[in-house]
């Protein structure tokens, strides 16, 4: 074949060559991939170009057929967002009338430390009401007990009473009362709180407390509690708890029948 020849094919290939490159670079890019809020990443690595040389010849081929580098910078596309952990209490209360909370990083904190009002303590002071010696006042707002003593005075304790939306107001007579009662929840109760005992017998890890009166044919009761911290604070989903002495004391001051006005 003469030179001539030789030289005419070479130059066709080259032509050949060039064309199949433009009409790879002249391909329509892809659709970039569109991500939205809530739909989880896509877990195929992503071919991306690279300025970086290799073996398959960097550049446009490897764009076309290498993976991203392993821990370089491109990186396996991230969910929008990042489930945050669930915060809670230092020490759950097991409240037989409380619900579900989602409390904040700034209340992971020992309620058990907080120092008891001595406003909360027991004590006779003066009575103006118009209710009648050996009637329960429960003045909810400002967190009083008082047991009306007929004589222009009345015995005042201290009481934790129900959370916003939580709170009642009405009268009830006492209807039953116990010793160092059990606790059985609820059906609505479990299902608020999953985590709650089925039952639980008496005793001082109850958070029933020493003595229950139980209020008409409603699931609320005045009762004791083994967190006598709460006092004075809106913390249950309706009943009405004091501290342990105090309900003690009150439990042997009135009987069954009594009338307990909620305001």
């Amino acid at each position: 074949m003469s030179k001539m020849s030789l030289a005419l094919l070479a130059s066709a290939s080259l032509l050949c060559f060039a064309d199949q490159a433009q009409a790879i670079d002249a391909s329509p890019a892809a659709e970039p991939t569109v991500i939205y809020a809530g739909e989880p990443a896509q877990g195929a690595p992503v071919r991306v170009a690279s300025a970086q040389n290799s073996n398959m010849g960097g550049g446009f081929i490897q764009f076309l057929f290498g993976d991203a580098p392993q821990g370089g910078r491109y990186q396996q596309q991230q969910p929008m967002y990042q489930q945050q952990p669930e915060s809670g209490y230092a020490r759950r209360s097991m409240d037989p009338q409380q619900s579900m909370r989602q409390p904040q990083q700034e209340e992971m904190v020992d309620e058990r430390q907080r120092p008891f009002d001595p406003k909360f303590e027991k004590q006779v002071v003066e009575y103006h009401g118009k209710e009648g010696a050996g009637t329960i006042v429960v003045d909810t707002p400002n967190k009083f007990l008082f047991l009306v003593q007929g004589d222009g005075k009345a015995v005042r304790y201290g009481i934790g009473v129900g959370r916003p939306g939580f709170t009642w107001s009405g009268v009830k007579t006492i209807s039953a009362k116990k010793e160092w009662p059990a606790w059985t929840p609820p059906p609505e109760m479990l299902a608020r709180r999953p985590d709650l005992p089925r039952h639980m017998e008496g005793g001082p890890q109850n958070p029933l407390g020493a003595r229950a009166m139980y209020l008409g044919s409603t699931l609320y009761r005045i009762h004791g509690s083994n967190e006598p911290w709460t006092i004075g604070t809106n913390v249950s989903s309706g009943c009405i708890r004091m501290r342990n002495e105090d309900v003690i004391d009150l439990y042997g001051r009135v009987g069954i029948g009594a009338k307990v006005v909620v305001i």
